[in-house]
């Protein structure tokens, strides 16, 4: 019967201290180079995935945004409609859902009211399934204090310099988007009272709630 090399010469003071422990000190050296290897992947992950997460902060209405929410507002009035007022929450949802509309642009499947799998909220793509409705609904209640639902006109141009009033002009042609700016038809019985309002990249997006905001309303300056 063969003996080990290593079984050998570790018999001998001499060799145990010099090659066995030479051998031990390389496994060990490789499975510490493992263990950082290891850990490195593992970050590496958690950074992509914590990069992949859109962005959740809410900013100051820029001016495009301002001008929107009046060009609504003086034609909710040419209807002897009501102003809305701002909503710090359903604003905080229109500016999340710009950038994810902007950064995991819906498939052909899935409508601008569809909302990608790379947020703290829950996805869904908006399409004739009846739960559709629902998951886009609730979005200011998993984003915000805001417990109501809450009723999106989104709209999508490619010239990322899009006016405010290219964006309304288009709702006010699209009888669907009409309707909910106006209270017409389907709407005629909800008593909006908050909006929220965002415009970047190539797409523009209004929420509209029937529940007064819990968070104190913002002021826009005519």
């Amino acid at each position: 019967m063969e003996k080990s090399p290593c079984l050998f010469f570790c018999k001998s003071s001499y060799f145990r201290q010099y090659f066995c422990g030479a051998a031990r000190l390389s496994f060990d050296t490789n499975l510490l180079i493992m263990r950082i290897l290891f850990l490195f992947l593992i970050f590496t992950i958690a950074q992509t995935s914590l990069s992949a997460q859109i962005d959740t902060s809410l900013r100051s209405m820029n001016a495009r945004e301002t001008e929107l929410y009046n060009e609504i507002m003086k034609y909710r009035s040419q209807k002897k409609l009501k102003k809305i007022p701002v909503s710090l929450s359903l604003t905080k949802v229109a500016q999340c859902h710009v950038r994810d509309l902007n950064t995991n642009t819906p498939s052909s499947k899935c409508g601008a009211h569809s909302w990608s799998s790379n947020g703290v909220w829950k996805p869904v793509c908006y399409n004739t399934d009846k739960n559709a409705a629902k998951l886009m609904w609730s979005k200011p209640s998993e984003l915000t204090p805001y417990t109501g639902n809450g009723y999106e006109i989104a709209f999508w141009t490619t010239d990322t310099a899009f006016t405010a009033i290219e964006a309304l002009t288009s709702w006010k042609t699209s009888p669907p988007h009409n309707s909910v700016i106006i209270n017409f038809g389907m709407w005629q019985d909800s008593d909006w009272k908050a909006i929220g309002v965002a415009a970047e990249g190539n797409y523009a997006v209004v929420w509209f709630g029937d529940m007064s905001d819990p968070v104190k309303a913002a002021t826009v300056t005519e």
